[in-house]
């Protein structure tokens, strides 16, 4: 592993700083850690931890007038890990892209995960919607197709294979098929149009069923966003072995950002049936075009606990 870690290394500097690269390649990443206290059921502990740093590169290459190919591979750098070999895939994929669109092939994200946009005001951190909706699913073993756009407007799917992780029939005990599809319209960063909106579905994804609802706006200064989710478990079994059919949970998600000169303040709530409640609010202050400093609390309240889960933190992002 150590081995591994220093090709990769070694790797990345390589492509940065040669000039006789095949094609150019992009060397990117960005490190987010926080001073952080996370109160969970009742127990205090103080971290310094990463959430989601990475490390990566991409580029594309020109093959025809019609036709390039382009590719990703990035990982995941926990500096909060005890663990020197501190390396976690991210995406990691190749693919073509001209007027028929563009096809990729490898470890990606679905199709719903991509479809939420930036609603998500406190992704990566303790109020990462992901800690209450089921989908945000990163799988490897993946086929991706996404559509050229048209008015705004573009769709795609995602085929994921049998043999990636958690895709198990637990009724008939075997490997299955899953897919991802979601139609987009819009800017998710909002940049070059004033809203954003994704309609997604995931069938037999990691073993769930999953229709997703996202709009993103702008309103007189506010970033405004919604989303709902209705997700239910596929079928498993009773400990006597009968099938158990899973209830369907619905759940929304509301955010808020309004920015001040170079503060940003957030908010954000969430709920999701038999699951939980979560609400954060936060603020970001610009240092520079790719460093900030941010702060946050979110307070958690699981179906399940019998205490709410609180998290408070002040961090540091720089993006290069």
């Amino acid at each position: 592993m150590k081995l591994a870690n220093k090709l990769l290394l070694s790797s990345l500097v390589a492509a940065a700083f040669s000039a006789q690269a095949a094609d150019p390649v992009t060397v990117y990443g960005k490190l987010n850690v926080t001073v952080q206290n996370n109160n969970v059921q009742g127990e205090n502990s103080a971290t310094i931890q990463s959430n989601a740093s990475r490390l990566g590169v991409k580029g594309d290459f020109e093959i025809s007038s019609g036709l390039e190919a382009f590719y990703t591979i990035e990982y995941e750098v926990d500096t909060g890990s005890s663990a020197k070999e501190n390396f976690k895939a991210r995406n990691q994929f190749v693919g073509l892209r001209g007027g028929f669109g563009s096809v990729m092939l490898g470890r990606n994200d679905t199709m719903l995960k991509k479809s939420q946009g930036k609603v998500d005001q406190f992704n990566d951190i303790a109020g990462d919607l992901k800690n209450l909706f089921k989908g945000e699913v990163r799988a490897e073993q993946t086929v991706t197709y996404m559509t050229p756009e048209f008015s705004g407007l573009s769709a795609g799917v995602t085929w994921v294979g049998e043999n990636s992780n958690k895709q198990i029939d637990a009724v008939k005990g075997e490997t299955v098929n899953g897919f991802s599809a979601a139609v987009m319209y819009g800017d998710s960063g909002l940049k070059k149009t004033p809203i954003y909106a994704g309609l997604a579905y995931d069938n037999t994804v990691q073993g769930y069923d999953i229709v997703r609802g996202t709009v993103h706006g702008k309103i007189a200064g506010f970033k405004l966003g919604g989303m709902y989710q209705q997700q239910e478990q596929n079928d498993s079994l009773n400990d006597d072995g009968s099938v158990k059919k899973n209830q369907s949970d619905k759940g929304y998600l509301l955010s808020a950002a309004y920015g001040i000169d170079k503060v940003t303040l957030k908010a954000q709530y969430q709920d999701m049936e038999r699951k939980g409640k979560a609400a954060s609010v936060g603020a970001d202050y610009k240092l520079a075009k790719p460093t900030k400093l941010f702060a946050f609390y979110t307070q958690r309240d699981l179906e399940e606990a019998t205490k709410k889960d609180n998290y408070f933190g002040i961090g540091l992002e720089h993006k290069f």
